[in-house]
């Protein structure tokens, strides 16, 4: 039986669903899960391109390690990744002003993938791998639309909520 979940622009009021690809990435989709709701300030991707994004503590017992990786999502994905505080500590990337969980030696990064050509590089690390878990099915053209919103319009006052379905 497929598992959805709900993410959502809190104050845009915009939402999708999406379909968790237990088959694909299982240990991620059941930390997900169990985590569930996830979720804090919303970020645009600066580097990867069409990406917005949250970043929480880490909260699996123990990390799920990569699973159905790509370095080019493509609209519709969701993705997992996980950095040790270290790796967002750069000031390019703007997370001093209270973005970025402070307390966490592991940061996840939860991300939504909404329009082509993307590519997952990063100039002080390099290519950056993430982990699909999920595939949007219902409201990806409506978040499309909040996403490059926030693109041009800011993203301070918003955040980005995921739930069970």
């Amino acid at each position: 039986m497929d598992r959805h979940i709900e993410i959502s622009l809190e104050k845009r009021g915009v939402s999708c669903v999406a379909r968790l690809l237990d088959d694909r990435a299982p240990r991620t989709c059941e930390a997900v899960w169990n985590a569930l709701p996830l979720g804090k300030d919303v970020f645009h991707g600066k580097y990867a391109r069409n990406e917005i994004y949250t970043l929480v503590p880490a909260f699996a017992p123990e990390e799920p390690g990569t699973e159905n990786p790509t370095i080019t999502p493509i609209p519709g994905d969701v993705a997992y990744f996980s950095f040790a505080q270290w790796q967002l500590n750069t000031s390019s990337h703007g997370y001093a002003q209270g973005g970025r969980p402070q307390a966490a030696q592991k940061i996840v990064d939860l991300a939504v993938f909404y329009e082509r050509n993307n590519l997952l590089l990063n100039p002080d690390t390099g290519f950056v791998p993430a982990t699909i878990f999920g595939t949007i099915v219902e409201g990806l053209d409506r978040m499309a639309e909040a996403a490059q919103d926030l693109w041009l319009s800011g993203v301070i006052g918003e955040s980005l909520v995921f739930r069970r379905a």
